[in-house]
């Protein structure tokens, strides 16, 4: 096999790696061994240790340095530490990084860094400065109400701190959850403590001594924070592609072989854009990391792999000792004029079901609490294929299933 160099530590470049065996380079700017950044909520929450989430070891060559050039002319690597890595075939797996808001009183002119108090929450070390930072009662205010930022409100709370979770948009989770299921997590969030402002858009930071400690809402409101994490989602890394010539729009653009403009150069992961979406989650990053694997080793059985997209799912579990919360959404969870819509609500249990079919077609739904049925659920979604004609009581039954994740 040629010699592959994957740039990005992340779920999707250390598959590709360990995958490729001592055939590639893994190249990673962050100091830590590779670990499952969807695990970091539990870390920060106290729940899982550092080495607990860490990823199995490559068994190739792992350079801990930042890629800072690409040379397509002579097929070169050059790293901040001054190697230069030959390559046959690069992989760029470089990830995304956090939106940080145009917040006023944010960026001091001519600071390179966040003032103090205000964290990030995408990488190792954001997650270990904020367990540093917090101990009981510290205040905390979470800016962003999506999965992010809802996971660190729920770790924080979790901690002892005092949090406040303020969200632009009407509901929390908007992105994944129908409006009842949001008020089911917003409730939990409430039973941990969580203070939940939505409507609301943060317009400035108070900075005193060097450190935040106010956060400024639209409508004049003030909030008294220690902590201040930004949770308002992600933007795909596409400098070192962008500055190689690649084709980049949202992300690094790539075919249904994961290649990008130039043939030697591969994408996979939350850089990559194909067929005109940007995934940003762990599954489609594992899958095109796995179709990517199969093509470089010659795996071709029964038929050459494609990557031909990824039907998501989301799941959330919020643990808490009296009333731990689990639930799943997948598809189109709003529906559309003339869809049908199949609820089943269960007090008692504390379970919320929720699916939207379109024709004979399951498009989408929300589970709340005792998933067991969201497996099935999952596959008819998946496959795609049209629901059996009987009055919909194999869709009850697929909604009442208590069987097989």
């Amino acid at each position: 096999m040629k010699r592959v160099v994957v740039i990005g530590t992340g779920l999707a470049g250390t598959r590709v790696a360990r995958r490729l065996g001592e055939h590639a380079v893994l190249i990673g700017e962050e100091p830590h061994a590779p670990y499952n950044r969807v695990l970091l909520a539990e870390v920060l929450a106290g729940s899982y240790g550092p080495d607990v989430i860490a990823l199995p070891p490559v068994p190739g060559r792992h350079l801990r340095t930042r890629a800072v050039r690409v040379d397509r002319a002579r097929r070169l690597v050059q790293c901040e530490n001054g190697a230069e890595v030959g390559y046959d075939t690069l992989v760029l797996a470089t990830g995304s990084n956090p939106v940080l808001p145009p917040l006023r009183g944010l960026f001091r002119p001519g600071a390179g860094e966040l003032p103090g108090g205000v964290h990030a929450f995408r990488t190792m070390d954001d997650c270990l400065a904020l367990s540093r930072a917090v101990t009981p009662g510290t205040r905390a205010v979470v800016v962003g109400g999506g999965l992010l930022g809802v996971s660190a409100a729920r770790a924080l709370a979790r901690r002892g701190a005092q949090v406040v979770l303020v969200q632009q948009s009407e509901r929390v989770m908007e992105r994944h959850l129908d409006p009842a299921s949001s008020e089911l997590v917003a409730g939990h969030l409430a039973s941990l403590g969580v203070e939940i402002h939505t409507e609301c858009r943060v317009r400035a930071v108070g900075v005193v001594d060097g450190r935040v400690r106010r956060v400024e809402l639209h409508d004049g409101y003030v909030l008294g924070t220690d902590v201040t994490v930004l949770a308002c989602g992600a933007r795909p890394r596409t400098g070192l592609a962008s500055a190689a010539g690649l084709e980049v729009r949202q992300g690094i653009v790539v075919d249904d072989e994961l290649r990008t403009s130039d043939p030697r150069i591969h994408a996979v992961g939350d850089c990559a854009q194909h067929a005109g979406q940007v995934y940003g989650l762990a599954t489609p990053a594992l899958e095109q990391a796995d179709v990517l694997a199969d093509l470089l080793t010659g795996a071709t059985a029964p038929a050459p792999p494609r990557y031909t997209g990824t039907r998501t799912l989301t799941r959330l579990t919020l643990p808490h000792a009296a009333d731990p919360l689990d639930l799943a959404a997948f598809g189109e969870t709003e529906p559309l004029p003339g869809d049908d819509v199949v609820q089943l609500t269960d007090a008692t249990r504390g379970t919320y079901r929720r699916v939207v079919v379109r024709g004979d077609r399951l498009v989408g739904g929300v589970l709340v609490g005792a998933l067991g049925g969201v497996g099935a659920l999952a596959h008819a979604w998946e496959t795609n294929e049209a629901l059996p004609a009987d009055d919909g009581a194999p869709l009850l039954h697929l909604l009442t299933h208590d069987g097989g994740l």
